[in-house]
């Protein structure tokens, strides 16, 4: 079974200079998780939700405050409260950030006559969980994990090996 066969067309894109939020709400209101990047037509790269997740990591409890021994109590609080407010700076920001300085690039991307197989080992090898599809260089379909365990499961059900 090819790639073309199993992919979904026309798959919901992205421009490569829109804002994140912009992204995110496609991501839910399709409920997908995640989106080919398009400059013009051209695929440029792939915006996933965990990329977007990726925005909100605000590394560890902070480090750089010190207090006196007798206030140690209420230090542990107060460097959370350093945290959360680095938390809140990062989540009012994201929404502002191009998808340009998220996305990963370059794609890695499947083309349409591959075999189901190869789009399959591509997708565990490089532990990503879908790919845009190109024919001839242009963007066609995206094809998902759910997708490659969709095909694969109605072909068996038409051999006769389902019940």
């Amino acid at each position: 079974m090819q790639v073309k066969e199993a992919m979904t067309p026309d798959p919901v894109t992205c421009q490569v200079h829109d804002k994140v939020r912009v992204a995110a709400g496609l991501m839910r209101k399709n409920r997908i998780g995640g989106l080919p990047v398009l400059d013009g037509t051209t695929l440029v790269g792939i915006i996933t939700d965990s990329d977007i997740i990726s925005l909100l990591d605000t590394g560890r409890i902070s480090d750089d405050l010190w207090l006196p021994s007798p206030l140690e109590i209420i230090e542990v609080p107060i460097r959370e409260l350093v945290n959360w407010e680095k938390t809140r700076h990062a989540l009012t920001n994201i929404g502002d950030t191009e998808v340009r300085k998220v996305m990963s690039s370059p794609p890695i991307t499947a083309d349409a006559e591959m075999e189901i197989e190869e789009a399959a080992s591509l997708m565990l090898h490089r532990k990503i969980t879908r790919l845009p599809v190109l024919d001839k260089g242009r963007l066609v379909g995206i094809i998902t994990r759910a997708d490659v365990v969709n095909a694969v499961g109605a072909a068996h059900t038409a051999e006769g090996g389902g019940q």
